[in-house]
């Protein structure tokens, strides 16, 4: 996927929002709570997300993931390179770390953004 294709993909979620955070990373949020975050000028072009405590684990280890700076120990992966990575896979990913902070959200606000 481009970075085109994964904002389009992670602002067709419901309450999704972008913003620009430190700089240069498109950082996209639900409730104010990030759950993607790619850089604007990488090639190739990477990202990062929160994933389950168990595919923490077993993704960390593989090629072309590695613990995300800052982000590991709240179970966020940095995939070097999404390109690599299958389309429907990648989808899969940004859907389950959107859920995954979207679930941590106030019930009522949960509850809004539907």
């Amino acid at each position: 996927m481009t970075l085109e294709d994964i904002r389009t993909f992670c602002l067709k979620l419901r309450g999704a929002t972008e913003d620009i955070k430190w700089g240069h990373d498109l950082c996209f949020c639900v409730g104010e709570k990030m759950f993607c975050v790619t850089g604007l000028d990488e090639q190739p072009v990477g990202l990062s997300l929160k994933v389950t405590d168990e595919e923490f684990d077993e993704l960390s280890t593989q090629d072309n993931f590695k613990p995300a700076p800052y982000m590991a120990r709240n179970k966020w992966v940095l995939i070097e390179d999404a390109s690599k990575v299958k389309d429907k896979e990648l989808k899969r990913l940004i859907e389950q770390s959107y859920a995954l902070i979207k679930s941590k959200l106030p019930k009522k606000l949960q509850k809004e953004i539907g």
